[in-house]
């Protein structure tokens, strides 16, 4: 089965970048939803320490063929050196909701 829509994972240090991201790539149409999880914890190994930061969970719902321009607009916007992008394939979707997200994202409007 070929994925159509992906959906994205990225973590943004504060509420108020992550909100800056959201709306640049939906008023972009690279998104048509985004979604600001508030409240998360990331562990993660950086410059050979372990660090302990507050972070904001970014999903981000969009075609398959918007990932790459997606992740390139995405690595402009984020301020991490090397942010998380992550997209995993959606496999199954109420198919009226899959049809909402391709709309929002065609970008020959």
């Amino acid at each position: 089965m070929t994925a159509h829509h992906s959906l994205i994972f990225c973590t943004c240090p504060d509420a108020a970048v992550a909100g800056r991201i959201a709306e640049t790539l939906v008023e972009e149409r690279l998104a048509a939803c985004v979604n600001l999880l508030p409240g998360i914890t990331s562990i993660y190994r950086w410059n050979g320490a372990v660090q302990r930061d507050p972070e904001v969970l970014v999903l981000i719902k969009t075609t398959s063929e918007r990932v790459v321009a997606l992740t390139d607009r995405l690595r402009e916007l984020h301020p991490y050196a090397i942010p998380e992008i992550i997209a995993v394939p959606i496999i199954e979707g109420l198919p009226d909701y899959l049809s909402w997200v391709t709309t929002c994202t065609d970008h020959n409007d």
